[in-house]
């Protein structure tokens, strides 16, 4: 009867993890946008309280659908953006560091590159130009435009 027990609970353990789902560059759409998602640099995911992933085209998308159905980040176990310089890398959004740059076109047009460290951030800040920001003033500024 106990081993029951152990093996029941442990299914409900595993049943209630927060899974990341990789994004399936060329198949998956667009949760906001419903665009085809091919641009393996600029993918973003976000993974519910619940458990349900959602996936984007780019960082903008992801801060627009979050804007649109008013989710807090208490709703969201995980927010995640792609890393420009390691393609198909999903990076906590909330520590990336982001850079908007012309020159740097992401699929949506806002032109916004993830990074997973200042430091890379701010040498393609060199070769290419903008403007750096963090989580939470990036998602200012997409809002208050």
């Amino acid at each position: 009867m106990n081993t029951i027990i152990l093996l029941l609970s442990f299914l409900i353990i595993i049943g209630c993890q927060k899974e990341i789902s990789p994004i399936d560059y060329g198949k998956d759409q667009c949760s906001h946008c419903k665009m085809t998602i091919v641009d393996k640099k600029y993918g973003a995911e976000i993974v519910t309280a619940k458990g349900k992933a959602y996936k984007f085209d780019a960082a903008e998308c992801l801060i627009g659908y979050l804007t649109q159905n008013n989710l807090a980040e208490s709703d969201l176990d995980k927010v995640l953006v792609t890393d420009l310089s390691q393609p198909e890398k999903l990076i906590d959004a909330t520590t990336a560091v982001f850079l908007i740059s012309p020159k740097l076109r992401s699929p949506m047009g806002e032109n916004i590159s993830s990074f997973s460290d200042k430091k890379m951030a701010e040498k393609y800040r060199e070769d290419f130009g903008g403007d750096i920001y963090d989580w939470q003033s990036l998602k200012q500024f997409l809002i208050n435009r």
